[in-house]
């Protein structure tokens, strides 16, 4: 597949720590319930899964945001979920419910029975990517993504979303060997989805462990990052001979940076309880930084918006500057964008993030 010429790769330069002549931005959820025409086309579309496996219906929401706002990329439109319902699972979401699982994955029988899937399943996800990124044509890189194999196990045992973890982390300690087996099954179908992904147009693909600060500190590291470096062991680095950057998300995952600093990716993602520049004491030599504002700032006014953008820009402090490679930062906020956001706060986040960083850059 041939597409058109990339027009802005700041977010691509920032991913590989190369110098950029200002922050780059993009959010987490930015296509999504907070603009009213993506409200008006879910409508059409009759159902969020509607939605996702539409091809036309993900290419326009995926584009809403950047036709609003100057971003720095696109991010897919499609769920973290998709995985676990190619297995087989009946994924749905209830109007205001949530994920819901028609088949949950708690003994050793369903985990036995759980395989990578055919990835055929997955056509409208990647017919999706191609899409999006001709409809792009090039105006600023595409994104693609999964959750991780925790946080999909956690989906996959729970049923749906959970508040206290009780019947997943049951799971863990009563049988670590049957959440290994389930972990390992995941972490293969992520790295299958995600190649898929990249060949079918992602330029950067990003795994949302969304649920790894809900585990114990050395359940952590057995589970959750060690089944996240399962994936990236498998994920293309580059295709076409274009590099591929890897990001990780892991909310609430500051007490362990020095521990994923060694993850074999591009680009660490941090909420918003992270201290950036100890972050990048810890990390900032190895891999760009992304984040970390509160998404709840973006409910003050458009004056202590600029404010707390400006705090985070300095929390990093000046990135890198000039030849080669060093410590780089890619704004974003330290979670998903609210659905009650108003959209004329992120126009003020967008224009302060990028006057407030831009900077003069050798090369």
């Amino acid at each position: 597949m041939t597409f058109a010429p990339l027009q802005n790769d700041t977010f691509l330069r920032a991913c590989r720590r190369q110098a950029t002549p200002y922050t780059p931005l993009w959010l987490m959820r930015q296509a999504g319930r907070y603009l009213p025409e993506y409200k008006a086309t879910r409508a059409k579309a009759g159902s969020f899964m509607g939605l996702a496996t539409n091809v036309d219906y993900a290419t326009e929401v995926t584009l809403q945001p950047l036709e609003r706002y100057p971003l720095d990329a696109a991010i897919l439109f499609s769920d973290i979920l998709t995985v676990p319902d190619a297995m087989g699972l009946g994924l749905s979401f209830a109007l205001g419910e949530g994920p819901r699982f028609a088949h949950t994955v708690r003994d050793e029988a369903a985990v036995n029975a759980l395989a990578v899937p055919d990835m055929d399943k997955l056509r409208y996800v990647f017919d999706a990517v191609t899409s999006i990124r001709r409809a792009l044509a090039g105006r600023v890189p595409l994104i693609g993504f999964s959750g991780s194999p925790w946080t999909l196990a956690c989906y996959m045992v729970e049923g749906g979303g959970s508040d206290d973890y009780r019947l997943v982390k049951s799971l863990l300690y009563a049988r670590p060997d049957l959440m290994q087996r389930l972990l390992a099954v995941n972490a293969d179908a992520v790295a299958a989805y995600l190649n898929a992904q990249i060949e079918a147009g992602a330029q950067a693909v990003m795994v949302f462990d969304s649920w790894g600060g809900v585990l114990a500190d050395g359940a952590f590291q057995q589970f959750s990052l060690a089944s996240t470096a399962r994936v990236l062991a498998q994920v293309k680095r580059e295709h076409a001979g274009v590099p591929i950057p890897r990001i990780v998300f892991t909310k609430g995952g500051g007490l362990w940076l020095d521990a994923m600093r060694d993850l074999d990716c591009d680009v660490l993602g941090l909420d918003w309880t992270v201290n950036l520049g100890h972050a990048r004491r810890l990390v900032g030599d190895v891999k760009a930084l992304q984040g970390n504002l509160d998404p709840n700032v973006l409910f003050a006014p458009p004056e202590r918006i600029e404010e707390q953008v400006q705090a985070v820009l300095d929390s990093f402090g000046a990135p890198h500057a000039g030849a080669g490679t060093g410590p780089t930062h890619i704004f974003n906020l330290g979670h998903g964008i609210s659905q009650h956001t108003p959209p004329e706060h992120v126009a003020a986040l967008v224009e302060a993030v990028h006057r407030r960083s831009r900077r003069s850059v050798t090369s």
